[in-house]
């Protein structure tokens, strides 16, 4: 019996996988697996002979994610799911985790569609403290930028962010900076097969002179035990998140990676926690904060390689 075939998706920019991940393939080659390394919009790649595909370094799905999504339904084998992954491309998503009841950082969506000036634009930014500005598609921190309110120059700038990208069709989330994660940082919890695998903080990346551009932004991770207190808030958005995912696929399904990052509440804020995001798609899993890291995950795909 030949070894199970796995195809790490990447993009162009990183052909051989990032730096985090460039590990991987020897874990899975350890492991009776044929890894191989391939690019998604790369015409040449036959994806009928794949095997078991696993979207990692994928950062540029961003600038195409109708494209993204339409070679994602071609491919026979592929985690996690389109389906999955489609509603995971838009951050559009955190608005339904709020009404299921998730504390999720309070944030002012700027559709196109309402075809604000820029003075309407100007209105819906917060009139004191720091504020976030990024759109509501994005990857690897693109696009996203942290501005000060009452700062005249910082102020135009993020409205000429928020246009930019209004202009070009995409929707913009607005946020108030949430000093918390100044002071502690940000948490990922990772989830690997629907188990709780491992923890992560991370360094702070939007310091106060952080504004937009379109480059990927690395993040400063270290791994760390997570306290039974976040496990339950991980816990409880992992339910939460699966109840959604049965209702938007009409099935719920067992993902072979989940990335959820919370921040902790401040000491005036009703919460504990608030989710900032979950990654689905191609964030960062970490795998080089600890060795632990990188054979957690081989041994997940191992296990769906052999299924």
């Amino acid at each position: 019996m030949s070894d199970p075939i796995v195809t790490l998706v990447t993009s162009a920019a990183f052909p051989e996988l990032d730096s985090d991940e460039a590990g991987l393939p020897d874990a899975l080659r350890a492991r009776g697996m044929e890894p191989r390394i391939a690019v998604w919009n790369d015409p040449d790649v036959d994806w009928s002979n794949a095997g078991t595909a696993i979207v990692r370094n994928v950062r540029d799905y961003a600038k195409d994610p109708q494209g993204f999504l339409a070679w994602a339904r071609t491919v026979p084998r592929l985690l996690n799911s389109p389906s999955v992954m489609e509603w995971n491309t838009d951050k559009h998503y955190l608005q339904e985790l709020a009404k299921r009841g998730m504390p999720t950082i309070a944030t002012t969506w700027l559709e196109p569609s309402a075809n604000l000036s820029r003075n309407q634009v100007h209105t819906r930014f917060p009139a004191v403290g720091d504020f976030v500005v990024k759109p509501a598609v994005s990857s690897g921190g693109r696009g996203t930028g942290r501005y000060t309110s009452t700062d005249a120059n910082s102020r135009m700038r993020a409205i000429n962010d928020a246009m930019y990208h209004l202009e070009r069709g995409r929707s913009v989330m607005v946020q108030r900076y949430h000093e918390e994660v100044d002071r502690s940082g940000e948490v990922s919890l990772i989830y690997l097969n629907g188990l709780a695998s491992y923890k992560v903080e991370k360094e702070p990346m939007l310091h106060p002179r952080f504004e937009s551009n379109d480059q990927v932004h690395e993040e400063i991770a270290h791994s760390s035990q997570a306290s039974e207190q976040e496990w339950r808030w991980g816990e409880r958005i992992r339910q939460s998140l699966h109840h959604y995912i049965k209702d938007y696929c009409g099935r719920d399904e067992q993902l072979l990676f989940n990335r959820v990052d919370i921040v902790r509440g401040g000491p005036d804020d009703e919460e504990e926690f608030y989710v900032m995001e979950i990654s689905l798609i191609d964030g960062s899993l970490y795998l080089s904060a600890d060795e632990d890291n990188l054979n957690k995950f081989a041994d997940a795909i191992a296990v769906r390689a052999f299924w």
